[in-house]
């Protein structure tokens, strides 16, 4: 989706190119092709009748960040630019600031989770009306569209059989999880109709179908796996299912604010760990929490998710990316669970979490990073 966005806003800003070259760099050139990132790229410069070459230097990393693509015109002029993928389709251009929740959400003082909390109990607020307030009611009309998405996302991935594309020969497996989890009751059957939710969604995302960023692509399956299943399992409606999405998505900003959802640069725990820790919290808001609860479920959505490397076989988004959704799915609801057995206060604060979530993730090997060139990707190549 980055380098998408790259490619559109390349030729917004240079409509004259006839030529263009895009040189991909770091995580995004090692797990591009895993990825359709060339695809992608082709699809935005031929539907402007303008031809591309594609050049990979996997092994050559910008400063700024490991997902660096260079679009370079090549006639009728020569000129370049460079974009980052930052996570969750984002894009930042070289020389520029991306712009941060804090310039959204300013007039709260939502920076952090505790500057949240506080915000939250001086007005007597749950989190999701600090979303409306500082964006207004049409992110409401929004949230309806987010959720759309997401439902239609499963429904697909429901019903789609077949091998994912890429070269794992991986077969889909939601619809037969989905199948099976009809004939089962009890916990057993409950947990079987979230994973195949959460498989839904994600293998969606590995066949190239239509997929919410939440709060990455490889991390899709979490949330609305979660919201889905709760929503089924307890006929919740689709107001309150928004106001959960609200939630979900000022925990991810904070995240974003002061650590990082990119794989490339922190490790699966950026992706699949934040996902579960704005799943978490949602599901703890459905469920009648309080804000601190909320905010209980959420750490430790990130807690018990730190260190997880992000190793792709084949830079492909399958394997361990589609099975580590729908297990992030479950922990998710365990979180919340956990969180309202008792009253929300705990030792180790999101922030603490959100902090040590970046250092580990610079600890990491660069191998360990998106790059397939570690961990389980390695196995594949045995």
């Amino acid at each position: 989706m980055g380098p998408r966005a790259a490619a559109e806003a390349f030729i917004k800003e240079h409509p004259e190119a006839t030529k263009v070259q895009a040189e991909l760099y770091g995580s995004l050139a090692a797990t591009g092709k895993g990825h359709l990132t060339d695809r992608a790229i082709r699809e935005v410069f031929q539907s402007h009748s303008i031809p591309v070459d594609i050049l990979w230097f996997p092994d050559q990393v910008k400063p700024f960040h490991p997902n660096a693509v260079t679009l370079r015109m090549v006639e009728p002029d020569e000129l370049s630019e460079t974009y980052y993928s930052v996570g969750g389709g984002k894009i930042v251009k070289d020389g520029e600031e991306e712009q941060s929740a804090s310039d959204v959400y300013d007039g709260s003082n939502v920076g952090t989770m505790e500057r949240l909390l506080s915000y939250c109990e001086d007005n007597g607020y749950q989190i999701w009306e600090v979303a409306i307030e500082a964006e207004g009611d049409g992110i409401v009309g929004y949230m309806a569209e987010v959720w759309e998405v997401m439902k239609t996302a499963i429904r697909n991935g429901l019903e789609a059989e077949g091998v994912l594309p890429g070269g794992l020969h991986l077969q889909r497996k939601a619809c037969q999880a989905y199948a099976k989890a009809r004939d089962l009751s009890g916990l057993m059957g409950s947990t079987a109709h979230a994973f195949s939710y959460a498989l839904a969604v994600s293998e969606e995302n590995a066949g190239g179908g239509r997929i919410v960023t939440a709060p990455t692509c490889g991390s899709c399956g979490v949330l609305p796996g979660v919201l889905y299943h709760l929503a089924a399992e307890y006929e919740i409606p689709e107001p309150r299912i928004l106001r959960a999405l609200l939630t979900a998505g000022i925990i991810g900003n904070i995240v974003k604010e002061n650590g990082s959802i990119s794989g490339a640069e922190v490790g699966c725990q950026g992706e699949v760990g934040v996902a579960c820790a704005m799943a978490g919290a949602a599901a703890a808001q459905l469920l009648g929490g309080s804000i601190h609860q909320i905010e209980y479920a959420a750490e430790m959505g990130l807690e018990h998710h730190l260190g997880l490397t992000c190793d792709p076989l084949m830079g492909l988004v399958q394997i361990p990316c589609i099975e580590r959704n729908a297990m992030a799915t479950m922990r998710a609801i365990d979180h919340a669970s956990y969180a309202l057995l008792g009253d929300g206060h705990h030792k180790i604060s999101f922030d603490d979490v959100v902090e040590v979530m970046m250092e580990t993730g610079h600890a990491l090997p660069s191998l360990y990073r998106e790059t397939s060139m570690g961990g389980l990707a390695r196995i594949f190549e045995r």
